[in-house]
């Protein structure tokens, strides 16, 4: 339902929208925890993916229009601060919660604080005026939005996508992250927990703590020094996330291929050196979400910028979400049953997944030669 929404919001009140769908998903949270069979909870579940829907498409284009080019990257990573903020306190007051008082609690400590942050998107955000940032006048729709136009506009914001270089760069880049990325979140408990005799609880501890503080450093940084950098030059609107994944390959191979030994200790507790390897990756890893999302928007029209959004997410989603854990678990059969590896097999599936990052770097390079050669010639590409 993100496009649908998408189109709406290009249309309408984003902030409206933002509110209404951070209400649903945190209310449909809560009811998770009065679910009382399968059906139930599965129905609340599709209301979470509603809200979850309906919140970024409008969110983006909103700080599109809030920030300009040479601020939107920092704008956009500071936004994503939630996602790893969102992970940390999931998995510590979550976890903790559904320890002490049982795992419907934990669903109502995490789903009602929202309602109270939709009443506030509500009354305290004041929707922008679309462009005016970019100096550009406010576009006025001048068909009703229905199921024809609708698919209309959907054709036509992904052609704009694919047929702008920069912006089909991009979208490869961040769909290939996505793809590594799920299937490494997805994985990487169980390969620490199989080929490393971690417990789940250290496990979930020692990520959460990394990825939600680590990760929103790297997050905050990669965008700042993104708009920082591409004030002299604009191939750094994407060129910092290139690099960025080119540095992380190393750590990432390390982390899968060394063994469990203490990098330290902690007072008497040993603290393994694969953990001190996942802290640059968590790092590196997060700098492509600030400005990948801001170099969607800043080459998107002003009254498309929601759709172009919700376009990305959805093939993100399908291809990352929907492929990257599958292709994990199928080559760690493959090594497994072909080739004899036993155990080590999710090592080296994941391993070998984790080189993808280099084409993606292919793909956010190509773009900033995109960026560049589209100014040179006087437009954006």
């Amino acid at each position: 339902l993100g496009i649908p929404i998408a189109l709406v919001a290009d249309r309408g009140n984003r902030r409206n929208i933002i509110a209404w769908a951070i209400a649903i998903w945190s209310g449909m949270t809560a009811l998770c925890g009065l679910a009382g069979n399968f059906w139930q909870l599965a129905l609340a579940r599709v209301g979470v993916g509603v809200g979850e829907a309906g919140s970024s498409p409008p969110s983006h284009s909103m700080i599109a229009d809030m920030y300009g080019p040479d601020e939107r990257a920092s704008a956009m990573a500071v936004y994503s601060l939630g996602v790893y903020l969102g992970v940390m306190i999931g998995f510590l007051i979550g976890g903790w919660v559904a320890v002490w008082y049982g795992w419907r609690s934990a669903f109502f400590v995490v789903g009602l604080p929202g309602l109270l942050l939709a009443l506030l998107v509500r009354f305290t955000l004041v929707e922008p005026e679309r462009g005016g940032v970019d100096g550009m006048a406010p576009e006025k729709a001048d068909t009703p939005l229905n199921i024809k136009t609708g698919f209309g506009l959907v054709r036509e914001g992904s052609r704009h996508l694919w047929h702008t270089a920069a912006a089909r760069h991009v979208v490869c880049g961040v769909t290939i992250t996505s793809f590594v990325g799920y299937g490494g979140v997805m994985w990487g408990p169980a390969f620490l927990i199989r080929t490393h005799g971690m417990s789940i609880g250290e496990v979930s501890t020692f990520l959460a703590i990394i990825v939600g503080v680590i990760g929103g450093l790297g997050a905050y940084i990669g965008g700042h020094m993104t708009d920082r950098l591409a004030r002299k030059d604009e191939r750094w609107n994407t060129w910092v996330v290139a690099w960025a994944k080119m540095l992380v390959v190393p750590f990432i191979a390390a982390f899968y291929l060394m063994d469990n030994t203490p990098a330290f200790y902690l007072g008497t507790y040993p603290i393994s050196i694969l953990w001190v390897l996942y802290v640059p990756i968590s790092f590196l890893g997060a700098f492509y979400l600030g400005p990948s999302f801001a170099m969607i928007q800043t080459l998107t029209p002003p009254a498309k910028r929601a759709l172009a959004s919700a376009v990305m997410l959805f093939i993100l989603n399908i291809i990352g979400l929907g492929f990257g854990p599958q292709f994990v678990g199928i080559l760690s059969d493959f090594f497994n049953h072909t080739m004899g590896m036993g155990n080590q097999s999710l090592r080296w599936a994941l391993f070998g997944t984790s080189l993808l990052n280099i084409w993606a770097a292919a793909h956010y390079f190509l773009a900033g030669h995109y960026l560049k050669k589209s100014s040179s010639a006087g437009h954006r590409a």
